[in-house]
């Protein structure tokens, strides 16, 4: 997520009553979760054993409940509970607007999209030329949606992120700050579900189609021309690349990457990295000759085993 405006790190320490280690002529130019995070961004870590990650990424600003050692050209910013104010900062970035009309005013449809009826269309939001929204979806604040994108009806775009911060007094809900990006040519059938980032965007590339009943998790990234049938589930910050076809009940656990040019069939659970132009299949995913060779070889193991008695 970036800023509107860049932000002095002397004038956040100042807002927030918080000490300056390092650089304190710095600007942000944004705020990102560890795995996100881009030169001139601001994040945080609360728990020691992340702190040497927190400081060694792209990040420039990092604030940190402990005193450490700063890098060179960064800033730490000590606070009592980091994630607040990481919160905090991204509240008053992105701060929540309640729908008070089917279109907000600080939307913006081009003239040639077809909006049906009952579709909501919450702030900052922008569809592109020639896109087609159908009835009863709701597109809710700062999703981008490009040229010539069909969504089918009921679908929600830009939900929240489904992300907590567990504490003693329970779990406490992140801001979402993030976006959805759908590129152009995309087509999304009726009742999907796209979650919008924490802090970084969900991205649906160009001319992917998706079928009815998918959901896609908060900051996860499809890649261009992929195919996925109905009933995926992909979680969050999930990264899956071109030309990807998952069939239908996948599952897509949190933070792995599919490659390239991977087919994964029906009823996979994908639980770890797939290697590019490969065929999955299983509970787990393995590929799928090797899965084909085990099926047959537990076949085969009671002839095996009368063949051998007594072993």
């Amino acid at each position: 997520m970036k800023f509107q405006d860049p932000i002095p790190v002397a004038q956040i320490a100042k807002d927030y009553g918080l000490q300056i280690i390092g650089d304190d002529s710095l600007i942000a130019l944004g705020i990102n979760e560890i795995h996100k995070v881009e030169e001139g961004d601001i994040t945080f870590s609360d728990v020691k054993k992340y702190f040497k990650k927190s400081l060694e990424s792209a990040a420039t600003i990092i604030i940190l409940n402990e005193r450490a050692d700063c890098p060179a050209s960064k800033a730490i910013l000590l606070a009592d509970n980091p994630f607040e104010v990481y919160n905090d900062i991204v509240s008053k970035q992105r701060p929540h607007r309640p729908l008070s009309a089917t279109v907000d005013l600080s939307a913006y449809v081009h003239a040639s999209a077809i909006i049906e009826p009952g579709v909501i269309i919450g702030p900052n939001v922008r569809i592109g030329k020639y896109s087609h929204i159908q009835a009863n979806t709701v597109i809710l604040e700062h999703t981008i949606i490009g040229d010539h994108v069909t969504i089918q009806p009921g679908c929600v775009i830009g939900s929240d992120a489904f992300y907590y911060k567990r504490g003693t007094d329970g779990h406490k809900k992140w801001r979402s700050g993030g976006r959805v990006i759908i590129e152009d040519h995309v087509e999304i059938g009726a009742l999907n579900t796209i979650n919008k980032g924490v802090s970084g965007d969900t991205i649906i590339g160009e001319g992917t189609k998706l079928d009815c009943q998918v959901h896609v998790g908060h900051g996860a990234t499809i890649g261009k021309h992929c195919l996925l049938a109905a009933g995926v589930l992909i979680a969050g910050k999930a990264n899956i690349g071109n030309n990807v076809v998952l069939y239908g009940d996948v599952g897509v656990v949190q933070a792995i990457t599919i490659e390239d040019d991977v087919t994964v069939l029906a009823k996979t659970l994908v639980n770890k990295n797939l290697e590019k132009g490969k065929v999955y299949n299983g509970l787990p995913a393995s590929e799928s000759r090797q899965r084909n060779r085990e099926i047959i070889a537990l076949k085969n193991l009671p002839d095996f085993m009368k063949k051998f008695p007594g072993r």
